[in-house]
């Protein structure tokens, strides 16, 4: 926080009716060089606590939130000029194994029109290495809000994995009947142990189309941030450690302070308590087509069973 003698800009701010925003205006009209200074550390300050992971966009927006109004050209221009620019990514790797006998749901995910949170889940697994060798992590996602509700990481890429992510969501959660849990089409999603848990919970299953990376795309884009961020940046000793660093990264840094421009530039906990006290949310629709007729269906709390069939198990059976 920038201080003038023994007070705060803030402060002085409060003391003279002004905001904060008004006040670096005048600063930047009558002290450019000084502004600029306040600037370049200002941004400094905001890479370092976001771990270099913000490009000149998110960093424009938190210099806004902090009450500097920064051009983001200006922001790129100095953002190289310092070295501040966001650490790069790697190739993402898809780890999907698809080539089972086990039954398949329908895709709901892609049909579905969202207005709040626990409408729908995205899951997903993906591989870390590590020194010696490679982990996986399941993670569950709120397709509404972005947030990170369940997660699990394990040395085995097994149903257990996924369990317990979804276990811990459900736990976290408490999600009423009729949320459409979307993932891929690996079997560990597709086993009966799975399929149970989101039976007992009265989840309705979703699947993405086969070779069709797009329908769960909220949470490849999650695993994709997550590995240019955190995972390629660190170096973990074992899975002990990677464990400790991913919660950190999950729990204090993702869910809480990182910001997502489709949110809005605010954070998944920010934009669910933004939306939280909103009374025009209604429950989630999808759209269904039968051949030429297409059906609006409701999804979400204010519905007792899952909308879209009787049975909480909509998996479909090779021979329908």
């Amino acid at each position: 926080m920038p201080v003038q003698g023994s007070l705060s800009v803030d402060r002085m701010c409060q003391l003279a009716v002004v905001s904060r925003a008004g006040y670096y205006r005048s600063f930047q009209e009558h002290s450019p060089e000084e502004e600029e200074t306040l600037v370049r550390a200002m941004m400094q300050q905001i890479v370092v606590e976001h771990r270099r992971h913000y490009g000149y966009r998110r960093v424009s927006r938190e210099l806004k939130r902090r009450g500097l109004v920064v051009n983001h050209k200006r922001v790129l221009r100095l953002m190289g000029e310092d070295n501040l620019l966001a650490l790069q990514p790697k190739r993402f790797v898809v780890t999907t194994d698809s080539n089972h006998q086990l039954e398949i749901a329908l895709n709901l995910a892609r049909r579905m029109k969202l207005t709040g949170i626990n409408q729908l889940w995205v899951a997903d697994i993906t591989y870390i290495q590590l020194r010696r060798e490679f982990v996986y992590l399941a993670v569950v996602l709120d397709a509404f809000s972005r947030k990170v509700v369940g997660w699990e990481l394990s040395r085995r890429v097994d149903r257990q994995l996924v369990l317990r992510a979804l276990e811990k969501a459900i736990a976290e959660r408490q999600p009423p009947p009729g949320l459409v849990h979307h993932s891929d089409r690996g079997w560990q999603y597709a086993s009966k142990e799975y399929v149970a848990l989101l039976e007992k919970h009265a989840m309705v299953a979703s699947m993405s189309r086969p070779g069709n990376p797009y329908d769960n795309a909220t949470c490849e884009r999650f695993m994709r941030t997550l590995k240019r961020e955190e995972i390629y940046a660190g170096d973990y000793r074992d899975l002990e450690d990677l464990r400790a660093q991913i919660e950190d990264f999950i729990d204090r840094y993702y869910n809480k302070k990182r910001l997502h421009s489709a949110l809005g530039y605010l954070s998944p906990e920010e934009f669910e308590a933004a939306q939280s006290g909103d009374p025009s949310l209604k429950a989630a629709t999808v759209s269904c087509s039968f051949g030429r007729a297409t059906t609006v269906l409701g999804l979400g709390t204010g519905t007792p069973t899952p909308s879209p069939s009787p049975d909480p198990n909509p998996l479909l059976r090779t021979s329908l």
